[in-house]
């Protein structure tokens, strides 16, 4: 990976904020497995990045808390491939997935209330069945 990584336009992490580590993948696999360090760890320093913005910052912090480390890193761990490079590219690929997510931005809801006609149509509504269960019952003796 020598470039650096475009998450969206105006958000590009630069590639030395980018830290990889590799090691042995768990489970099965044989003698490949316990040979090759195929597993890859990648973190990001979210508090001392340069990509983003302080209120950009605050945002992915609370959104991806549980993710976060408290030294401020983004860990993500990624052991899908037989091959290192391409698990590094996942793990690429997943934090960017991940940024974009967490840097939406939701949108304002207005409350609103029910129109007259709509309230009007609900009490006529309950009206009829009201009337409906009232047929149902058993005539009042005189």
């Amino acid at each position: 990976m020598s470039d650096d990584l475009q998450v969206k336009p105006g958000i590009t992490i630069p590639v030395a904020e980018l830290f990889f580590s590799a090691s042995r993948s768990g489970g099965p696999g044989g003698q490949h497995a316990n040979k090759t360090s195929s597993r890859v760890t990648l973190r990001w320093s979210v508090r001392e990045t340069s990509a983003l913005r302080p209120h950009q910052k605050s945002r992915v912090l609370s959104r991806l808390g549980a993710r976060v480390t408290q030294d401020g890193e983004l860990q993500i761990h990624v052991e899908d491939s037989r091959s290192q490079t391409r698990n590094k590219e996942v793990a690429c690929e997943r934090l960017k997935a991940l940024l974009v997510e967490a840097l939406k931005v939701p949108r304002h809801r207005k409350p609103t209330k029910p129109s007259k006609s709509a309230k009007r149509r609900r009490t006529d509504a309950k009206k009829a069945r009201g009337s409906v269960k009232k047929l149902r019952q058993k005539p009042p003796r005189d």
